[in-house]
C-alpha cells in the first residue's frame, strides 16, 4: 500500500462513533499506517432530532486532546498520531469556527458540508419533492457560498457527500450535470490554495466511487489543483484505510504523482 496516512478518522469522541481511539490506533499499526489524523466532528448548530440531540457532532476538545496525546506517547514508536478537526462549514457558524481553530494547534482542518442551507442530506426530507440533480444543485451552491465566506482549513472534505443520500445511491450522478458549479468550486479552492479530499467512506458503503467522484478528482488536477489528502472517514477499526489501494490507482491514473500529509497546518508531499 502505497499510502501511509488515513487522515479522516472519527473515534467515539465523535457523536457517531463508539469505537475507542486505541482500538483505531492498534488497527492502524496491524494495517501498517504510519500516520494516522484523527478529525472528530465540530458541526456547530447541527438540527436537534430524537437521533441528533444537542451537542451531538460538538466534540470536547480538551478531553479528545488529552487522550490523543497519551496515545501519542504510548505508540511513538509504532505510529505517529496526529490531531484535527472536521468543522461543518455554514455562513452562520464562521465565527465559532473561527474561534475554535485559534484556541487550537490543529494538525489537519478538514472543512465540510454537513448540512445545506441548514437542511441534512441524510435526511430523505431533503430530497423529498424534488428531482435528485434539484437537490445536489442547492447542496453545490452552498459548498460554493461556504468557499467564499470562510477559508480556515486545508482541504474540503468529500466534495459531493450529498451523493451518498440520493434515493438512487449515486446511479443518477454525474459530474457532467454540474460542470459549471463544480468547476467553480474547484477554482475557487485552487485560488485559495485549498486542497481537496478524497474520501473512502463511501466504497467502505458499497457504492462504486469515492467523494468526490473520479471525473472531479480528475478535473481538480486539470484545473491546476495539487493538494490532496486521502482519509476513510472511518468512524471504526474495521475500515480504516479501506480502498487505499484503488485511489492510489485512481490518482496515478489521473496525473498524480503525491499526495498531501499534513503536520502542523503544513503539506508534506509523498509519493505515490
Amino acid at each position: 500500500m502505497a499510502i501511509i496516512a488515513d487522515q479522516h478518522l472519527h473515534s467515539s469522541f465523535s457523536g457517531d462513533s463508539d469505537c475507542p481511539m486505541e482500538k483505531m490506533v492498534q488497527a492502524a499499526i496491524a494495517k501498517g499506517l504510519k500516520y494516522i489524523t484523527f478529525t472528530e466532528h465540530m458541526d456547530y448548530d447541527f438540527p436537534v432530532t430524537p437521533d441528533t440531540p444537542a451537542g451531538y457532532f460538538e466534540v470536547n476538545t480538551d478531553s479528545y486532546l488529552y487522550e490523543l496525546l497519551s496515545l501519542r506517547a504510548r505508540y511513538e514508536n509504532d505510529i505517529h498520531i496526529l490531531f484535527g478537526i472536521e468543522l461543518g462549514l455554514m455562513p452562520s457558524v464562521v465565527c465559532k469556527n473561527i474561534m475554535l481553530t485559534k484556541a487550537h494547534e490543529f494538525d489537519f482542518i478538514i472543512g465540510s458540508s454537513h448540512l445545506c442551507n441548514g437542511r441534512d442530506p441524510y435526511d430523505p426530507a431533503f430530497f423529498a419533492g424534488r428531482s435528485e440533480r434539484e437537490a445536489l444543485e442547492e447542496y453545490f451552491r452552498s459548498e460554493l457560498e461556504n468557499i467564499r465566506c470562510y477559508s480556515y482549513y486545508d482541504v474540503y472534505g468529500h466534495l459531493d457527500y450529498a451523493v451518498r443520500y440520493c434515493p438512487s445511491k449515486g446511479a443518477n450522478y454525474s459530474y457532467a450535470d454540474y460542470t459549471d458549479l463544480i468547476d467553480e468550486i474547484l477554482s475557487g479552492l485552487i485560488e485559495q490554495e485549498k486542497g481537496i479530499e478524497v474520501n473512502t467512506g463511501s466504497l467502505a458503503n458499497g457504492m462504486s466511487q469515492p467523494n468526490p467522484c473520479e471525473d472531479i478528482i480528475r478535473r481538480y488536477r486539470e484545473l491546476g489543483g495539487e493538494i490532496i489528502t486521502i482519509g476513510s472517514d472511518s468512524h471504526d477499526d474495521r475500515t480504516i484505510a479501506f480502498g487505499f489501494d484503488r485511489v492510489t490507482e485512481m490518482l496515478k491514473q489521473n496525473g498524480y504523482k503525491y499526495y498531501s500529509l499534513f503536520e502542523g497546518r503544513i503539506a508534506e508531499y509523498k509519493l505515490l
